[in-house]
């Protein structure tokens, strides 16, 4: 059989978005507590009572014997005579010609019926002026009130100008982040080139050998299994510049367990046959197959030879042993007559069975043709004519060696390379 280019499609792992602190602002303080100056001595009277009766009157002279007191007109006044209370307006506000601060203007003082003295004048004290109750605040309150204010404003400006300096400042200051590519049926070589591509330090195929977070013998491998090669899971990994490559590999690991799981250990069993030696027929199906619809057919294929004994002879497990003989990562010439008898047991021509490990790391598309093979009597399979990828499926030698014919030829009349895809 002819061996098809590994696919290089990457899968790529879903990500997690790192959200950014949100600043809170406060808002301006609450109301002030807004209180009526005191006066300078008690406090004053409700509106509308004389200061005569707020006050106690002083002790009343002896008028001389020739002369009788005279009545006070305010005394001879009845109530129904009185004038009624004054209704205090309120309070207006005005700015000073100069100043600029606001005043504040009172009413005029009710006027007295005519010919009463003044008030307190008649126990010989001056007049006392009470100043009327106001509803508003003091000039000084209102001034503390508009500071505030200002204050308030400037502090959210200066807040919202911080958090828009910090957006900027944290968008110049993000780390930046190494994507490690890693495509479907690459071999641990090659992953190797990768990582030392990508800058992550460290030797990859020294870490890859084994890992405390999986151990094959517990997939069904046998004790001295080499190294993790089918469970390294090909993705995509953000990765910080310089990073160990023990890290990326621990990375993988933990994707393989995620998509290999107890469902596929149960395919296992019923397939007869261990789920490491289900890994590494999706390992071969990972580099046969250049077309999706490929994939569970060539599966079934690899388990029906499995079953009767018959080799498997698959081209992409010699390269394989190629690579591992040449210690080389990849090997892309045609294979040579000497090449397809080379004394490995990874030579699925001249050896029964499996191979002994994976040959690739394969992603979930392979690892669930190899799950779910298709249910057909196929045991050959060869290259189309038409260089389009697909394969030509076959149940007997006869038929397979026709489809072999007609891919030579193909071969041939493009100059002894791979015939070209017209369909494309």
């Amino acid at each position: 059989m002819f061996e098809p280019q590994p696919s290089d499609q990457g899968i790529r792992r879903p990500a997690t978005e790192e959200p950014g602190a949100e600043a809170a602002l406060e808002g301006p303080p609450a109301g002030l507590s807004q209180e009526p100056p005191a006066t300078l001595e008690s406090a004053p009277a409700p509106a509308g009572v004389l200061a005569s009766e707020v006050e106690p009157p002083a002790p009343e002279l002896e008028p001389p014997a020739a002369i009788e007191p005279h009545p006070s007109p305010v005394q001879e006044l009845s109530a129904a005579e009185l004038p009624p209370p004054p209704v205090e307006p309120p309070a207006e506000e005005t700015a000073g010609p100069e100043s600029g601060n606001a005043t504040t203007e009172f009413p005029a003082p009710p006027a007295e019926a005519p010919g009463a003295p003044a008030l307190g004048a008649a126990a010989g004290r001056p007049a006392r002026v009470i100043p009327p109750r106001r509803g508003g605040c003091s000039t000084l309150a209102r001034l503390a009130a508009l500071v505030a204010l200002a204050a308030a404003i400037a502090a959210v400006f200066l807040v919202l100008q911080a958090l828009r300096g910090s957006g900027h400042s944290k968008t110049a200051a993000a780390p930046k982040v190494v994507k490690v590519v890693i495509p479907e049926g690459k071999t641990r070589a090659q992953i190797a080139q990768i990582a030392s591509a990508a800058g992550l330090s460290g030797s990859y195929r020294l870490a890859s050998r084994r890992s405390a977070l999986l151990s094959p013998a517990r997939y069904g491998a046998p004790h001295n299994t080499p190294d993790l090669e089918g469970f390294l899971f090909p993705a995509t990994y953000d990765m910080n510049p310089g990073a160990s490559v023990a890290r990326l590999v621990r990375e993988q690991l933990i994707a393989f367990r995620e998509n290999f799981g107890s469902g596929e250990i149960k395919r296992a069993r019923a397939l007869h046959v261990t789920p490491y030696q289900m890994l590494t027929v999706a390992s071969m199906i990972e580099r046969e197959a250049q077309v999706p619809a490929d994939r569970p057919k060539i599966a079934a294929v690899i388990y029906n030879r499995l079953r009767r004994g018959t080799p498997l002879g698959i081209d992409a497990t010699i390269y394989y042993a190629v690579e591992l003989k040449k210690g080389i990562a990849t090997y892309t010439h045609e294979l040579t007559e000497a090449e397809l008898h080379i004394d490995s047991p990874y030579n699925t021509r001249t050896h029964t069975g499996l191979p002994p490990t994976p040959i690739s790391n394969p992603g979930v598309a392979s690892i669930h043709a190899a799950t779910h093979p298709s249910h057909v009597a196929y045991l050959y399979y060869v290259l189309a004519a038409d260089g389009c990828g697909e394969h030509v499926f076959s149940r007997t030698l006869a038929a397979f060696e026709a489809n072999v014919a007609a891919y030579q030829a193909a071969v041939k009349k493009n100059g002894g390379h791979p015939p070209t895809c017209k369909h494309k």
